[in-house]
C-alpha cells in the first residue's frame, strides 16, 4: 500500500479532475436511469390503456349482441305465432318495402354477428357490427309500427273475412277441449283460408304443427 500512498503524495492534485469525471459519470448514470424508469412507466401506461380499450370493446360487442338478440326475439314473437301474423300481416308481407328493409337489415346483422365478443378485434369490424345492429333495430321498429297502423287494411273486405275466419279456425285447432278430428279439420281449413293471402314462414308452420302435433298425427277423418 505504501507505493500507492507515495503516488497520492506526489500527484494529489489528480483527485480534483478525477472527482469531476466521477461526478459527471454519476450524473449521466442518474439521467439514464431516470429515462429508463420513465420509459417503463410509459410502456406500462400504454399496456394498461390497451387492456382497458380491449375490455371496453368486448363489453360493447356483448351489449350489441344482446340488443341483436332482443330484436330477434321480437321478430320471433310474430314468426312463431300465426295468430299474430294474421292480426298484423304486413310483418310477413314481402311486397311491403318496410318489411323487405327489415328482413334485409336482419340478414346483414346476422351475417356480421360474431360467435363470441372476443372475435371482434378491430375498430372497423366493431363499427360495421354496431351499424348493422342499429339499422336492424330501427328497421324492425319502423316495420312494426307500420304493421300495427295498417293491420289488415291492405286487404279487400272478402280477404279480411277470410283472415278473420282463419283466426277463429286456428283457435279451434289449438283448443285442447276440441276433439282431434275437429282440430285436424280446423287446421286444414285455416291453411286454405290463408292460402294466397299470407306467406307463412316455415318456422311459423313448424311451431303451430308442433303445438298440435298429437292431433295432427292422429288418423284423419273425412271432412
Amino acid at each position: 500500500m505504501q507505493p500507492f500512498f507515495d503516488f497520492l503524495g506526489h500527484y494529489w492534485w489528480l483527485i480534483f479532475p478525477i472527482g469531476g469525471m466521477a461526478g459527471g459519470w454519476m450524473r449521466q448514470w442518474s439521467i439514464a436511469s431516470e429515462r429508463r424508469h420513465r420509459r417503463k412507466v410509459e410502456l406500462y401506461k400504454l399496456k394498461n390503456q390497451a387492456v382497458q380499450a380491449e375490455q371496453a370493446s368486448h363489453a360493447e360487442v356483448a351489449a350489441l349482441m344482446a340488443a341483436h338478440d332482443a330484436v330477434n326475439r321480437r321478430w320471433l314473437d310474430y314468426e312463431l305465432d300465426l295468430g299474430k301474423l294474421i292480426d298484423f300481416p304486413v310483418m310477413s308481407d314481402v311486397r311491403e318495402p318496410l318489411t323487405v328493409a327489415f328482413l334485409r337489415a336482419k340478414k346483414e346483422a346476422d351475417g356480421l354477428r360474431p360467435a363470441d365478443p372476443g372475435d371482434i378485434t378491430n375498430a372497423a369490424r366493431l363499427g360495421e357490427y354496431r351499424s348493422a345492429v342499429n339499422a336492424f333495430e330501427l328497421a324492425f321498429d319502423v316495420a312494426e309500427r307500420e304493421a300495427k297502423r295498417i293491420k289488415d287494411h291492405n286487404f279487400t273486405e272478402p280477404e279480411r273475412q277470410r283472415l278473420a275466419t282463419a283466426r277463429k279456425l286456428l283457435n279451434i285447432a289449438s283448443d285442447q277441449a276440441a276433439t282431434p278430428a275437429e282440430r285436424q279439420t280446423a287446421y286444414k281449413r285455416a291453411r286454405r283460408e290463408l292460402d294466397g293471402l299470407i306467406v307463412l314462414p316455415e318456422a311459423t308452420v313448424a311451431a303451430l304443427e308442433e303445438k298440435i302435433a298429437g292431433e295432427l298425427t292422429a288418423p284423419r277423418d273425412s271432412e
